[in-house]
């Protein structure tokens, strides 16, 4: 047995860390609506993350990971503001007016401000037809949820403005999150092009508790200054919404995103992404089973809509994966397979075209 086989992980604990991965965070947006019983927005993420953060800084201390180097905090707390004080402020604030279905449909929408910020690669996005009819799906597929939930029934006119300025907030909060990652990775290339490769970095774990330090610092300050930890009380707070913040600053914050970084660490990050699909239909289903929100029939035609665009903008990178080359060759050793048991003259001309044709694709 080779050390390749013997160090890889066992087929049960990655069924594990997909299902965490999967059910987990599809199902934080179902508990951050929850819990906005009890807190108010910004005291909800300031208690979540300050939990976290320190949590996950302990665990990395205990395992003796080094904790500081200043450029690498620096970046991790810039990045960390982006992507979890900025995205997740717009989160939580904005699932008081809308249900944590159509947050979770609208968060994966995020794809659209991946194609449309990554400059670099507009020219290559732009020409490849799939991810331009994907970037037109997921505008149609948001349409399609904003006219939803400004058109549903029983809408008073503030109720309506409330909606639209949440779904509004909602998408500069993902744009946030898209300029947060799209800065952390156009960074690691620079580094790497500077042969800064090898320079002393924190590990990755380490990276993510000082991220979740810096939205916890952020939302302490905002929640501070508005007065919410003034108007808030913590003896009023319901048993179960502590249960819903545990459950988010645990399971949500900690555990499955140790489990992310884990099967990136072991499986194709295609394979990995594959998240995107399956967090929101966990979140309609809780959604619709577990709170008093109506699940619409356009909803769901907008869900599909956006996970489409959402294949759609990702296929390059499917057709590239190795599973999926391996499969379309399978398909056509099939294909010629059934050719070859006809020997006639214009069978023969057909293999030839079909080989022809392949090798004019590869190239």
């Amino acid at each position: 047995m080779s050390r390749q086989q013997q160090d890889a992980p066992a087929a049960a604990s990655i069924i594990f860390a997909y299902l965490v991965v999967y059910i987990v965070w599809g199902s934080t947006f179902f508990f951050i609506e929850k819990a906005l019983r009890s807190f108010s927005p910004f005291v909800l993420g300031s208690i979540r993350f300050i939990i976290a953060g320190t949590l996950l800084m302990g665990y990395c201390w205990a395992r003796g990971y080094k904790l500081y180097i200043k450029s690498a905090v620096k970046d991790a707390m810039f990045i960390g503001f982006l992507l979890l004080f900025v995205d997740m402020a717009a989160i939580i604030w904005s699932e008081q007016y809308i249900s944590s279905a159509i947050v979770t449909i609208l968060s994966a929408a995020a794809a659209i401000w991946f194609i449309l910020f990554d400059r670099p690669k507009w020219k290559q996005n732009f020409s490849s037809p799939p991810i331009f009819i994907g970037l037109i799906f997921g505008f149609i597929g948001v349409f399609m949820l904003f006219a939803e939930q400004l058109l549903a029934d029983g809408n008073t006119e503030q109720h309506k403005d409330m909606k639209l300025i949440a779904m509004i907030v909602l998408m500069l909060g993902t744009i946030g999150w898209t300029v947060g990652s799209l800065i952390s990775k156009y960074s690691k290339e620079k580094r790497d092009l500077n042969d800064e490769a090898d320079a002393e970095d924190l590990q990755v774990m380490v990276k993510t508790a000082w991220q979740m330090v810096s939205a916890g610092i952020a939302f302490t300050v905002v929640a501070l200054l508005s007065g919410e930890y003034a108007r808030f009380d913590f003896s009023a707070v319901l048993l179960v919404d502590w249960g819903a913040m545990a459950y988010l600053a645990t399971m949500g914050s900690i555990l499955a995103f140790g489990s992310y970084i884990w099967l990136l660490q072991h499986r194709p990050a295609t394979e990995v992404s594959t998240y995107a699909y399956i967090n929101p239909i966990v979140a309609v289903i809780l959604a619709h089973y577990f709170t008093s929100h109506h699940v619409s029939a356009l909803q769901i035609s907008g869900l599909v809509v956006v996970l489409v665009s959402v294949l759609l903008m990702n296929w390059n990178l499917y057709r590239d994966n190795k599973k999926f080359k391996v499969y379309k060759r399978a398909k056509r050793i099939k294909k010629l397979r059934g050719m070859a048991p006809k020997s006639s003259i214009p069978r023969i001309f057909e293999v030839a075209n079909f080989n022809s044709k392949h090798e004019k694709k590869k190239r």
